[in-house]
């Protein structure tokens, strides 16, 4: 049976928080909340657990707490029978609700917030360098959908909607905590809702919704640099790929896709959208022009592998999903024997999740190993900013994490004495042109007279 106990903790001579306690059976749950309520220590009665009725002020918040004292009963009641979740962020809620403090309109419920974000994505302001853009990038609206899905199906699970209210730190704990154990998510998917909460609590405190003061303060934890595990194809390996015999004109497809990626260094979904359309000749120089789905950006790459000049020439690939080349890729780096074992991450169907374990290379290469791998190979053979204004990337820090090579600190001074010592030799290839030219000879000519 729950205990309904109200109490300060405080002899301050000014006023305190009123707090009230409830307790679930035999020590079952200890549970102290804020009322919302203050009062003078001298004018609170001991013995009965209540203000004093020495004035008009006093006898009004003793109304008040008796009216909370059968309310939490009742709804103490109400959630054990229907298996509810009793906890802090619980109590709070029915404490607001109890005095209507918070009026818990659809507008305040999260899931019908993001639902009103995927709605309007194609017209929604974003930020972007230099001003402001309309339109969610697909990927973004797609993490929106699955960060209301995943929270209506907590909800389910708790039996309780959330509202903006309710996003204290207690209620993120427990969430995080249900998504890493229960669902058993990556930390990265599991932080990826949690800051998409973050994102939607303080874009609809912005517009004047309420919101617990908690949301601003909500942590982001993401996975160390050591638990990334990074698949790339060398060089060499594009190599034997090239040499590979391949029969099936689906592999021989997808061959020419994951050799393409792997020179021009873009996202698979905008290399699957390039088509000869996006090609440009200036002189006999070769230039791809896109711009990328996901930062809007349009980008130029010099096409200058002789292979891949070839393809994008002769025998442009056709689109196909990027599941579908997903399969395909690992057979043809299968048939090029790219069968090192290697550290990475495969979906478990039985788990429902992805297992970390000791593979055979061709079985963890997808289409992101692509941009990964134009960025590993040509690091430090071409300088950083140039690879990055292709790459996309607009940190140094975040390019470096990407190809998992720590931070060079000889590398500007090393570029710096490298392009100095080019600049040397062109002076003095000039200084020794002009010294070895022929002096001009003067002729002194006589005008005729004599003195």
């Amino acid at each position: 049976m729950a205990s309904i106990k109200f109490r300060l903790r405080s002899n301050a001579n000014k006023n305190v928080p009123i707090k009230v306690r409830v307790t679930l059976g035999r020590g079952k749950q200890d549970l102290e909340l804020n009322t919302g309520f203050t009062i003078n220590p001298k004018d609170w009665s001991e013995s009965t657990g209540l203000p004093k009725q020495n004035n008009p002020e006093n006898k009004k918040l003793s109304n008040n707490l008796k009216k909370l004292d059968p309310f939490l009963f009742d709804s103490i009641n109400n959630a054990m029978g229907e298996s509810i979740v009793i906890d802090a962020f619980w109590l709070e809620s029915k404490i607001n609700e109890c005095f209507n403090r918070v009026e818990k309109t659809d507008d305040g419920l999260i899931t019908n917030y993001i639902q009103n974000i995927i709605d309007t994505a194609d017209t929604r302001k974003v930020k972007v360098k230099g001003g402001y853009k309309h339109g969610l990038s697909l990927s973004r609206k797609n993490s929106y959908i699955a960060t209301k899905n995943i929270i209506k199906e907590y909800q389910t699970k708790t039996k309780k909607q959330i509202h903006f209210t309710d996003i204290n730190q207690a209620l993120i704990d427990k969430f995080e905590y249900w998504l890493l154990k229960t669902k058993k998510y990556a930390v990265n998917t599991s932080s990826k809702h949690i800051a998409n909460i973050k994102t939607v609590c303080i874009e609809a405190e912005n517009k004047g919704v309420q919101v617990n003061s908690y949301a601003k303060q909500i942590t982001i934890a993401s996975e160390s640099d050591d638990d990334r595990y990074i698949q790339t194809l060398s060089f060499a390996e594009l190599d034997e790929i090239i040499k590979a015999d391949i029969k099936s004109e689906a592999h021989q497809n997808a061959r020419k896709w994951l050799l393409i990626g792997c020179e021009i260094g873009q996202r698979g979904g905008d290399l699957l959208d390039i088509t000869p359309d996006n090609i440009r000749y200036k002189g006999e120089n070769m230039y791809l022009d896109l711009v990328q789905q996901k930062t809007k950006k349009a980008v130029t790459i010099g096409i200058i592998a002789p292979h891949v000049i070839d393809i994008l020439e002769n025998s442009f690939p056709y689109k196909i999903t990027t599941q579908k080349l997903n399969d395909h890729i690992k057979k043809v780096c299968e048939t090029a024997k790219i069968n090192a074992m290697t550290e990475g991450k495969i979906f478990d169907s039985e788990t429902g999740r992805k297992k970390f374990d000791l593979y055979e290379k061709h079985k963890l290469i997808t289409t992101h190993s692509f941009r990964r791998s134009f960025c590993t190979n040509y690091y430090k053979k071409i300088p950083t900013p140039v690879l990055m204004g292709i790459s996309g990337h607009s940190k140094e820090s975040i390019f470096r994490v990407y190809i998992n090579a720590p931070e060079d600190t000889d590398e500007n001074a090393d570029l710096f004495m490298k392009f100095y010592g080019d600049i040397q030799k062109q002076r003095e290839a000039k200084q020794k042109e002009a010294e070895q030219e022929p002096k001009p000879q003067f002729t002194v000519i006589k005008n005729g007279t004599s003195n």
